[in-house]
């Protein structure tokens, strides 16, 4: 699934839905684009493997590193897909999450030298450390700053402090996976919500979109320089992404906003942000936090 036949774009879809078993909409809402788009590159991509008269074959040397990347990309995405469903009634869905963990730890044992194998171990076992405290005894999502962090695994933050060193021995300190590592790990040493040095986390954002142009690494950069500048300052960024087409139906943006304005007093403008988020979130549990983060805004707007 990523023979160097295929697109970069087609691999990773591929691989996600014939392998992984993602449905072409979860795959879709990961690449931030029209399902039918991905729908077109399977098909694409499954016609030119079967005609390529191609055999399986496990790659080694030269061409085990030409596949890597793409092997990396998809577990991420699978590993992402689990931390946060894109649909359904489940906001988390932990057998993605142990399924990509269990892949990244087989990658490591298979190209012990490559830090960006290290660097994506890393920051699965870091985010995956904080499982426990991501919602309630009914399933509702907690935010990070309001989880309590006595239930974050310690072992598995160990694990991932351990392999996020093991990239840097090996001088990937600038891979993408190693710098995002970078980020988790400053919210896993943070013992409470205002110890996080979120100064260093909109730098090394800013590191990461040197590496790769993102725009959802912008927004995570600027909610980092919201809490370290100030949200007058993250909102302009903020504003700027909005014209951004592939951030057109990505709910997480007017989400931010909505968060922003909250802090700016400018609650009936968070409202109505935090309703567009809802009305774009595709997971039940996510479009109900933001609803309900639509009426406290309302709440707030009526006895100010």
């Amino acid at each position: 699934a990523c023979h160097p036949r295929l697109s970069r774009e087609a691999r990773a879809a591929l691989a996600l839905r014939m392998i992984c078993g993602l449905t072409t909409e979860e795959i879709a809402r990961a690449f931030l684009l029209p399902e039918a788009t991905i729908a077109q590159r399977i098909v694409r991509a499954k016609r030119t493997l079967s005609e390529s008269g191609l055999a399986y074959e496990t790659p080694s040397g030269e061409e085990l590193s030409k596949r890597l990347s793409s092997v990396l990309e998809v577990v991420y995405l699978i590993f992402n897909e689990g931390y946060t469903a894109a649909s359904g009634e489940d906001w988390l869905r932990p057998q993605l999450c142990n399924e990509a963990l269990r892949m990244g730890r087989v990658l490591t044992s298979i190209v012990p030298h490559e830090p960006e194998a290290h660097g994506l171990l890393a920051l699965m076992e870091l985010n995956a450390s904080r499982t426990a405290a991501r919602t309630d005894a009914g399933g509702e999502p907690i935010l990070m700053l309001d989880q309590n962090r006595a239930l974050w695994d310690h072992l598995q933050i160990r694990r991932g402090m351990q392999a996020l060193g093991r990239a840097r021995e090996l001088g990937g300190a600038g891979g993408i996976y190693v710098l995002q590592a970078t980020i988790i790990a400053c919210h896993a040493q943070a013992r409470t919500a205002g110890d996080t040095d979120w100064s260093r986390i909109a730098g090394l954002y800013a590191e990461l979109a040197a590496v790769v142009r993102s725009p959802i690494i912008d927004l995570n950069r600027a909610v980092a320089v919201g809490m370290a500048e100030g949200p007058e300052v993250a909102l302009a960024i903020v504003d700027r992404l909005s014209r951004e087409p592939a951030l057109k139906g990505y709910h997480l943006l007017p989400s931010v906003r909505g968060d922003l304005l909250r802090k700016l007093g400018r609650y009936e403008e968070a409202r109505a942000a935090f309703e567009a988020a809802a009305a774009l979130a595709g997971n039940r549990r996510e479009h109900d936090l933001l609803r309900r983060r639509a009426a406290e805004a309302a709440d707030a707007a009526m006895s100010s």
